[in-house]
């Protein structure tokens, strides 16, 4: 074996070892599919902190149930993926950063109450809300019709679901306007998403444009996603919208973005009937109307989800 061939050889495993660092948040669509890797982003962590002035508004604290402003704390479960959502960028035993990370502390520091965050795997933290087991959810929960019949949501940005190649790829040279387009491959998502919802409810799509079936994988984790990718064994991503267009600025993930499909309100989430939303769509607000929301945004690189204003339960984008 020549020295080419074994640098080449080397070169291969060192992209491989990568993928881990540079996988993206399952979103907005509502999603994270899995808990993070540790150094999850390979571009300098964002060092500004609009948290940091944010001050208690006593008019939305006062939003709150007695009980919630007496003991002065609300658990979160928090389901930390990839950037730029919420991630680990200094290993899991340091604090979690991303948008989310600072949206939640924001909306907590305008209502006056400290947050117990509690990691949690995507999958799990909506069916705990009923529970009482966490006051509230994050982990970029895209607002749909079927979620909205257990679920109460504040949104807090507009994100959705998108789809990625590995860049190079013919297959898909351009948006992806319609499922159609996908038949005959092979696609990557995470598990209890919405992209795996609406892949799996589209399914016959193919069949009634009398082309072959695409096929689905579901991973448990965005980084085996990447790495079956990267690795020929799928041929497209579908996740969130944001999180996608974040792992394409990363030059080592190799991947194209390939634009928006379908739009998604994302919001906190909680139990239905919770006596929380009225006081977190106004301390959202607050946010909107002082100027922290859009610097958080623009911390994250991640302003074209901006919302005008906070919503209660607002009906799936169609």
């Amino acid at each position: 074996m020549n020295t080419r061939t074994i640098s080449g050889r080397l070169r291969g495993a060192a992209a491989l070892a990568l993928l881990p660092l540079l996988t993206l948040t399952a979103c907005g669509s509502g999603d994270t599919g899995g808990t993070a890797a540790v150094g999850a982003q390979a571009s300098p962590v964002p060092t500004d902190d609009p948290v940091a002035a944010v001050r208690k508004v006593d008019s939305a604290a006062a939003l709150l149930p007695a009980d919630v402003r007496e003991a002065g704390k609300l658990k979160v479960g928090s389901s930390i993926g990839f950037p730029p959502g919420a991630y680990y960028p200094n290993g899991t035993d340091k604090a979690p950063a991303g948008q989310d990370i600072d949206l939640a502390d924001a909306v907590a520091k305008v209502l006056g109450v400290e947050l117990e965050r509690q990691d949690a795997s995507f999958e799990t933290i909506l069916p705990a809300l009923g529970s009482g087991k966490y006051d509230f959810g994050t982990g970029n929960f895209g607002v749909t019709a079927e979620r909205l019949k257990t679920i109460d949501f504040v949104t807090y940005i507009n994100d959705g679901q998108g789809f990625a190649v590995k860049r190079g790829n013919t297959e898909l040279k351009g948006k992806v306007t319609d499922l159609t387009q996908l038949c005959g491959l092979t696609i990557g998502t995470g598990a209890g998403t919405t992209f795996e919802a609406t892949l799996t409810s589209q399914k016959g799509v193919c069949a009634k444009a009398g082309k072959k079936p695409y096929d689905v994988k579901v991973y448990s984790e965005n980084a085996a996603t990447l790495t079956a990718l990267q690795q020929g064994r799928i041929d497209v991503i579908m996740s969130t919208i944001n999180g996608l267009r974040h792992q394409a600025a990363q030059p080592a993930s190799q991947t194209a973005f390939l634009g928006e499909f379908h739009r998604l309100d994302v919001g906190f989430a909680f139990k239905k009937g919770s006596p929380l939303t009225k006081a977190f769509q106004a301390a959202v607000d607050e946010l909107i109307k002082d100027g922290t929301y859009s610097r958080i945004l623009k911390k994250w690189g991640t302003s074209a989800s901006a919302i005008d204003a906070s919503r209660i339960n607002p009906p799936e984008h169609t």
